[in-house]
């Protein structure tokens, strides 16, 4: 195999920390890296779990990555893939890269190499993933492992905020001012985009001229962030598979993109318990029209309407065309902050399914003056679910302006 690693992982192809931990900035070739050796690892002879908080984020992220690596390598007649079994067998040794999502616990258990045991689980995005989640996966690392191999937790992502379960349980003796930390069972190494040598020039200067001061501390330094200003701390996950049957009072929003994704919610307002249920997302940029139509009308009602951003008004109408209704939400002075203001008024229950909104809801926050400062004005930045929420609750929001005002 003629194969190019970055320099900045070499050392690490074959370390053996019973607990290995790679974050940092975007684009810093963390995954492509746990890519190679995890295809390098089952010629060796281990069997992977690789996981991600939410199944179906798999085939399009972490599987699709170990495919091109397995093509990189010139090795596609060594191992049998199978995108629909979620599972990569290497013909030599029958070893094995299994996948799977941690919100199907009981699938995730049922899991199991051909020969032999898991000697290696991956968590792919490990700050979307649950502490209770993580200690139940270590319990899959049992029986006896193959000479010279031994048991391993690979976790990456980039790192969100410093009250987060992975940087109270592993960070205690890390020092911000190095990139790496070794003891005898715990790996800890940041990298940042100047440590991947595959990057464009177009994708350096998009990292190195972000203007928002927190997504370039997390995203393009690697640092843990410390977010003072977010907006929404009104919030809660919640497994809500049991509760959606009975939603009867819902609301549907969608934020168009061109390069930027088409972001679609659906929620369920309670108005007497003050609580608003986000239990379905989907967000997908380039997309057709067509393909979008398709999705939408596999999601909601016959007799139900979205609300969708006014600044799309060449897809609002072809989706009425193609027998979906979306009316233009009311955008105008103020209405950011306005939804904003009321939808802190709500608690929101997000499913734990709906990891985009999540992650979108976190790092939500509000702009900065030179002295840090908050300004009365959000980021526009990763919020794409957020805007569909604001358009899908408009006329709940507006309902309640209105009734209101007769009262006075």
């Amino acid at each position: 195999m003629n194969v190019y690693v970055n320099d900045a992982y070499i050392p690490y192809l074959n370390d053996t920390a019973r607990t290995q931990i790679f974050f940092g900035g975007s684009s810093s070739g963390k995954s492509f890296f746990l890519a190679q050796r995890a295809v390098m690892d089952v010629l060796k002879g281990h069997n992977y779990l690789i996981v991600r908080n939410v199944a179906n984020t798999i085939k399009r992220s972490v599987y699709n990555q170990i495919v091109k690596t397995i093509i990189y390598f010139n090795l596609s007649e060594a191992f049998e893939m199978s995108k629909s079994e979620m599972v990569i067998t290497c013909k030599r040794n029958n070893r094995q890269i299994l996948f799977g999502g941690l919100d199907d616990p009981e699938k995730l258990k049922s899991i199991t190499p051909i020969d032999g045991v898991i000697t290696d689980i991956w968590i792919e995005e490990a700050t979307e993933t649950a502490r209770e989640a993580y200690k139940q996966l270590t319990k899959r690392l049992r029986g006896a492992m193959p000479d010279g191999i031994g048991k391993r937790v690979i976790f990456s992502f980039n790192p969100i905020l410093q009250t987060h379960w992975i940087y109270q349980e592993f960070f205690d003796k890390w020092d911000d001012s190095k990139r790496l930390y070794r003891s005898d069972d715990l790996l800890i190494l940041k990298t940042t985009y100047k440590d991947n040598k595959f990057l464009t020039d177009d994708d350096i200067y998009a990292l190195e001229h972000e203007t928002d001061p927190y997504f370039y501390n997390v995203y393009t330094l690697g640092n843990w962030g410390v977010l003072g200003k977010v907006i929404f701390k009104n919030w809660r996950a919640e497994d809500l598979s049991d509760a959606i049957p009975s939603f009867d009072n819902i609301y549907n929003g969608i934020d168009f993109g061109v390069t930027d994704p088409n972001a679609f919610i659906r929620v369920h307002v309670n108005e007497g318990q003050k609580k608003i249920y986000v239990f379905e997302e989907y967000k997908k940029s380039n997309i057709l029209i067509d393909e979008l139509a398709d999705e939408l009308k596999s999601r909601i009602g016959k007799d139900e309407f979205i609300v969708g951003d006014p600044q799309g008004a060449q897809a609002i109408l072809e989706l009425n065309n193609r027998g979906i209704t979306v009316i233009p939400a009311k955008k105008g002075p103020n209405s950011v902050n306005d939804g904003i203001s009321w939808l802190k008024e709500y608690e929101l229950v997000i499913d734990v399914r709906c990891q985009e909104f999540k992650n979108e809801i976190q790092s939500y926050h509000w702009q900065e003056d030179k002295l840090g400062n908050a300004l009365p004005k959000p980021v526009d930045k990763d919020n794409h679910l957020l805007d569909a929420l604001r358009y899908a609750t408009e006329l709940c929001r507006l309902g309640a302006v209105a009734a209101a005002a007769e009262r006075l």
